[in-house]
């Protein structure tokens, strides 16, 4: 380069830099903008039933976002190329003298270049997730559309086993919550048991802890019984009684 020790030649490759970032800039909004309205255009169609211009649309922008992704990318590798050579240009021996001044403006091209890379990447990638996700959606939405299509036989039959399967799982779980009733009466009977278990135990012990106690019980038991028997032999003559003054 015969002008590579020269000021003007520095000049030049910063003008070539801000031609190429406003370009970038511009070019970057415009991307932006195409995918926005590329997922708001999607948005919008899904109610249409028309397939024809949705996808006549759709395939047009992109085209155009392949296209300027295409330019973007070439812009940047210019861009790029640009800021190598002002580096080269800070190392020459002539430049010495200005290396402080032109490092930091060749440090803010880089940073100029680094966002506008990673705002391309970005947007770009965004751009494909949209793009991925409404083919999938579109596709999930013809496999509903073929579905509905169908025979209406096949639709009452579907319609019918949907029912049936239905019933079948409030059975079940009537199934289960009787089972469940079941399972808590048996074991408050249990624990009733217990219960009555432990009161004769109580009772028992007492009654072997004092005899007295026990012999008053069973002298108790004794005159019911005597009592009982007392009472019916009454009762069975009586009746005897009467029954012979009848015949």
């Amino acid at each position: 380069m015969a002008g590579l020790g020269g000021s003007g030649y520095w000049e030049d490759l910063r003008k070539q830099a801000r031609q190429l970032e406003n370009e970038l800039d511009l070019k970057l909004v415009s991307f932006s903008k195409l995918c926005t309205s590329y997922s708001s255009c999607r948005d919008g169609r899904r109610s249409e039933t028309s397939d024809t211009t949705p996808l006549l649309n759709n395939s047009t922008q992109d085209r155009m976002f392949d296209t300027m992704s295409v330019e973007l990318e070439q812009l940047l590798s210019k861009l790029t190329a640009v800021n190598d050579k002002m580096a080269e240009y800070t190392n020459t021996p002539g430049s010495a003298s200005l290396s402080a001044a032109l490092m930091h403006t060749l440090q803010r091209h880089r940073d100029i270049l680094q966002d506008y890379t990673q705002e391309f990447h970005k947007t770009k990638g965004n751009f494909l997730a949209i793009r991925e996700r409404e083919d999938l959606l579109g596709s999930v939405r013809k496999d509903i559309e073929t579905y509905k299509s169908g025979s209406g036989v096949n639709n009452r039959r579907t319609e019918l086993f949907l029912k049936e399967h239905e019933h079948l799982r409030n059975s079940e779980r009537l199934v289960d919550d009787t089972i469940s009733i079941a399972m808590a009466t048996k074991e408050n009977m249990t624990s009733q048991r217990g219960v009555l278990k432990s009161i004769q135990s109580k009772v028992n012990t007492l009654a072997n802890r004092f005899p007295t106690i026990n012999n008053l019980i069973q002298r108790v038991n004794l005159r019911k019984r005597r009592d009982s028997l007392i009472l019916g032999a009454v009762i069975g003559a009586n009746l005897h009684r009467r029954l012979k003054l009848l015949l």
